[in-house]
Formats: structure tokens, sequence, C-alpha cells
């Protein structure tokens, strides 16, 4: 994977903040995008007189010219790194998940963004945290996470010990820890999880993260979107819960696979329709410039 790929991104509104950055603001200040005529008593500084507009005044003050200011954004990569993201023909969910973040360390530090990391599972891991830095390395440092972190199965041995029938709890449980640090923040999130999990609560935990711009990366590996092409029998793994299946494939359960992806990615974009997200779907390798195109489709 190349680690120094690079995808560009700008959020569709403006926002305000007081680190210059990319991102059009929504204060006045140092930057080239004009905004109005004001009074040099109300802004002074002689520098930026318009003697043109101020020679066209009733009045005949002096104005001079004021500019929006680029600001910069945090952003915060908040990962799924549940038993499903293990999953993968070539490289598994999390491998991409790490190709990923490892492109947002560097595009975020190349457009002047802080740039951090929460990861969750049936919890919010709190040994993936990163805080939101702006730093050169932070990608390389989020990827090295990701791609050493430790199943959910080997962290909570004494918890599967004490109850060795249970389920491991639902990915969503720890994305609405992980979703209630971010509440009340203006920054760009990114939720990348392939979305194998009961999506009920979903509608309530993008409610928390409203004050953000959420960005969902949908990761889906080849070898789970699109059926064996010969017929056979074959054995399942849920990889979620280990229960095992055996099916006969053949062309009608075939087209019943295809049906239950069209579905479940009509789901998804419905969803986040009803809040004014469209998601970017992923599969197999991170695709940086399908990524670049998509925000500009969104900014366009």
């Amino acid at each position: 994977m190349n680690t120094l790929a690079e995808f560009q991104y700008r959020l569709p509104v403006r926002v305000s903040g007081a680190r210059p950055g990319g991102h059009r603001g929504s204060s006045v200040g140092i930057g080239q995008e004009f905004a109005a005529h004001t009074r040099l008593f109300d802004h002074p500084d002689p520098r930026r007189i318009d003697v043109r507009a101020s020679v066209r005044t009733v009045q005949r003050e002096w104005l001079v010219r004021v500019h929006r200011q680029r600001v910069a954004v945090p952003v915060h990569a908040v990962v799924d790194v549940s038993a499903s993201m293990r999953f993968g023909a070539g490289s598994t969910k999390l491998e991409v998940a790490a190709a990923f973040v490892d492109a947002l360390g560097h595009s975020a530090f190349r457009i002047g963004d802080p740039v951090g990391m929460l990861a969750f599972d049936g919890e919010a891991r709190e040994d993936l945290f990163v805080p939101a830095r702006h730093a050169r390395g932070m990608g390389s440092l989020m990827a090295e996470l990701l791609r050493d972190c430790a199943p959910d199965q080997t962290r909570s041995s004494s918890r599967s010990s004490s109850r060795p029938s249970s389920r491991a709890p639902s990915p969503d449980r720890g994305l609405r820890d992980v979703a209630t640090r971010l509440a009340g923040r203006a920054c760009l999130v990114f939720l990348v999880s392939d979305f194998h999990w009961p999506l009920a609560a979903l509608p309530a935990l993008l409610d928390t993260l409203t004050h953000a711009w959420v960005v969902p990366v949908v990761l889906w590996d080849r070898a789970e979107v699109e059926p064996p092409s010969h017929n056979g029998w074959m054995s399942l793994v849920d990889v979620e819960s280990g229960e095992m299946r055996s099916m006969w494939m053949r062309d009608s359960v075939r087209a019943r696979w295809h049906s239950a992806v069209a579905e479940r990615r009509a789901q998804l974009a419905t969803l986040f329709a009803r809040h004014g997200i469209r998601p970017f779907f992923n599969q197999g390798a991170f695709d940086a410039e399908a990524l670049s195109r998509y925000f500009l489709e969104m900014t366009a």
C-alpha cells in the first residue's frame, strides 16, 4: 500500500475558527476572499484602504476592504475495529482502514488541520485513542495502531470467561460512547466501518453529531460483495458471532446474495440521506482519488 497516498477534502459550508487553514471561514481576517467595505474607523488598518470606493461614497469616508479568512478544522477518524473488520480476501478491511487514516494524516497535515482518531468495537477503545494534533507523523501513528490492535476477545478474556455463552456487544454500543465525546464539537468526522451491525441506533447517534460534518466511509471487501462464481458446497462463518452455516451455492442463492448487498447499500444511503449525508463506498483497496472526487462533487 502507498503510505504517501493523499486526497483533497474541503467542507461545503463556512466554518468558524481562529487557526489559519484551508477551509472557508465565517469570520473576517487575513485572507484572499473579499467580504465587504467598512469604515476605517471600525477597522483601523490603513494598508487596506480602497481609494476608489472611498471617493464614490456619499459621506466621503475612508473605506477599507475586509476579507474572510481561511481556517483549520479539527478532523477525527472514528474507526470500527470489531471482528467483521478483520475479514478480507486480500487485505483485511482493518488494513484498508489503516491505509485510509495514513492518507488522512498526510492530507490533513498538508492542508493545516489537526487530526486524531477514536476507535470502537463493543465499547470505546481507549488503547487506540489519538488526540487531534497538527503533526507530520499523525497518519503513520494512527495506521500503526490499527494494524497492531488486538481483537476484542483478547482484551476481555475475563469478561468472556465469566459469561462464556454470551455474545460480544454490538459495535453500535461502542460507537455511542465515542459519539458522545464528539457531541457539540464543530469538526470533520470520518466514520469508518463496514456497518455490518444493527443500524437502528444510528439515527440517534447522527443526531448527537449535529454540529459536526460527518463523512461515512463504508469499507466492503469484494469477497463479501461478490459471491463465488462456481456452484458447490460452502461453509460460511459469521466473524462477529462465530456461528457457522453451510449452504449450496447456486444461481438462485447468488441472485439473493446480490440482492441483499444492493438492499444494504440502499438502506445505508437512505438512512444517511435523512440527515443530509452521502456515504462514500469503498470496495477493496483504499481509493484516494475516488474520495477526492467525492468531496469535489459535494462542494461543486
